[in-house]
């Protein structure tokens, strides 16, 4: 009898035992302390591009400095934010991961020009890009692979999907002109992709460079520099909107929803469209701050508790 009862006490710790392991992530949310705001914009952002970046990023981490870092494949750490305040020249001149995510790129159809400064995507972190794409020019040209489009080949980077991502957009966006002919003289001929080259007017190495961005058919109103906000405005009123939901759907920001706007070109940043997809909503402090993910596969939830783990 008396081994009978100490048999049923250990089951009993072991099934305690298994539920503590698998306390879910809600009720951790739930137990944890309060965040603050700017902790689950932070905990967002580094999700987003743990999600968008999932072959080159191996964690998040905290320094002795007590800034988060995210940690690179290579052993590299690019930081999170480096809590410094700049104007909006001073975070396209020199970018921390926060500067390139806090502005929420819209994935809703925009009628108007945006305001001038609010350019989602167009805050770079270049050696996030180094790290992802290649650091030199060499590197960049060993990552790149051709894609095919309107007759032709365009090199584009083959890492994170970047190729694979632009094919299928194509691939779409040329049954589209087949079906629809009008939209054909928006697209082709293409204008470019990659390209080593610096954004003119500047010494930051261009998207093209890293071959991650693309210029479809160029129009003489598509660009801030060449023509006025009227111009512009007139542009983006008559510019088909199925090109771009197609290429936000493989990752794409569209450079016609800045506002330094470029309206013939797309730029390979699923993190921002994934933030988007999710978290186009403020904080709720009530809820777990990942609220809004539909896709709890163990990955996602290695990341959460990864980041959980580190900012706390």
């Amino acid at each position: 009898m008396k081994k009978k009862t100490i048999g049923i006490i250990l089951l009993a710790l072991l099934f305690a035992g298994g539920c503590v392991e698998k306390q879910s992530l809600e009720s951790r949310a739930t137990d944890a302390p309060k965040a603050t705001a700017y902790d689950v914009m932070m905990k967002r952002d580094l999700l987003c591009l743990m999600m968008a970046y999932p072959q080159d990023i191996t964690g998040v981490e905290m320094g002795e400095d007590r800034f988060v870092y995210m940690v690179m494949k290579s052993g590299k750490r690019i930081l999170y934010d480096d809590k410094k305040p700049k104007s909006f020249e001073g975070k396209l001149n020199n970018a921390d991961l926060q500067d390139g995510m806090e502005q929420m790129y819209p994935l809703t159809d925009i009628q108007n020009l945006m305001e001038e400064n609010y350019d989602p995507g167009r805050v770079r972190v270049y050696g996030f890009l180094k790290e992802v794409y290649g650091g030199t020019k060499e590197q960049i040209e060993k990552n790149l692979k051709g894609v095919p489009m309107g007759g032709k080949t365009c090199s584009f980077n083959k890492n994170n999907g970047a190729a694979d991502s632009l094919a299928a957009a194509m691939k779409e966006v040329a049954a589209l002109a087949q079906r629809k002919p009008a939209i054909y003289p928006f697209v082709f001929p293409v204008n470019g992709t990659y390209n080593y080259r610096v954004i003119a007017g500047t010494n930051q190495l261009s998207p093209h460079a890293f071959g991650t961005a693309i210029d479809l058919k160029r129009d003489n109103r598509d660009y801030w520099k060449w023509v006025s906000r009227e111009e512009g405005q007139k542009r983006l009123a008559m510019y088909p909107r199925e090109v771009v939901q197609i290429f936000e759907n493989h990752g794409f920001v569209w450079g016609g929803k800045w506002g330094h706007f470029d309206i013939l070109h797309y730029e390979y940043r699923p993190e921002l469209i994934l933030k988007a997809k999710y978290f186009s909503n403020a904080p709720n402090l009530e809820l777990p701050w990942y609220d809004g993910i539909d896709n709890m596969e163990d990955r996602i939830r290695g990341y959460i508790e990864n980041i959980d783990g580190v900012v706390k």
